[in-house]
């Protein structure tokens, strides 16, 4: 794994650290709705938090298509 991914990667969990609610560390696989239990509202707080720190644009095309935790990660990545 590339430093840049797992630059990447570091900083989605540590925003996304508010929203866990279950014991057990966020990684690649954790699901955002179903591990993190976000709801459409927060997920798209989460979208423009991400996309300000990481000053890019996720089309909501795209947001329909992460799942977890890793995708969200190479989607920014990708951008």
């Amino acid at each position: 794994m590339e430093r840049e991914d797992v630059a990447v990667f570091e900083q989605v969990v540590a925003l996304l650290e508010p929203f866990r609610k279950a014991e057990g560390a966020i990684t690649r696989e954790t699901d955002i709705s179903q591990d993190l239990k976000l709801d459409s509202l927060a997920v798209m707080d989460l979208m423009m938090e991400l996309e300000e720190t990481f000053d890019v644009t996720i089309p909501l095309n795209l947001v329909a298509e992460i799942r977890t935790v890793g995708d969200l990660a190479e989607a920014i990545r990708r951008r």
